[in-house]
């Protein structure tokens, strides 16, 4: 039987809006994932310690309030710190277009908008983990 992937769902900062972190938890769920939602108003070193913690395949990153430069980027800089190189690390919410390439090079791997159909993140995830 092959191991279910694993995926850390979280809310990063004070963004108060989860219910599209939510409904993509609950569609990766429905996809077969095993899935571990934070609740909001995490830290950087919560999300982290919390996807060891879990053993996790993916940190999923939400937010809504514009600081994916500076949490997003956190969240990468102490995953790759904490020497976890084979987690993808996704992100979604309102991310303007220029940061995408930004954030890809400080490593988040997906990035994905308002509207993305879920079935587009369950893929991109079961190709883009590492097993």
């Amino acid at each position: 039987m092959e191991k279910k992937i694993r995926v850390l769902v979280a809310k990063p900062g004070l963004d108060g809006h989860d219910r599209g972190a939510k409904i993509v938890a609950r569609a990766l769920r429905d996809a077969g994932m095993e899935v571990i939602y934070t609740g909001l108003h995490q830290t950087a070193e919560m999300v982290v310690e919390t996807a060891i913690q879990e053993d996790v395949d993916v940190v999923g990153l939400s937010l809504l309030s514009g600081a994916h430069m500076t949490l997003f980027v956190d969240v990468a800089r102490l995953i790759k710190k904490k020497g976890l190189d084979d987690v993808l690390i996704i992100g979604g919410g309102i991310i303007p277009e220029e940061d995408i390439s930004k954030l890809h090079k400080e490593g988040i791997a997906g990035v994905f908008g308002p509207g993305t159909p879920c079935e587009d993140i369950i893929k991109f995830i079961k190709e883009n983990v590492k097993r």
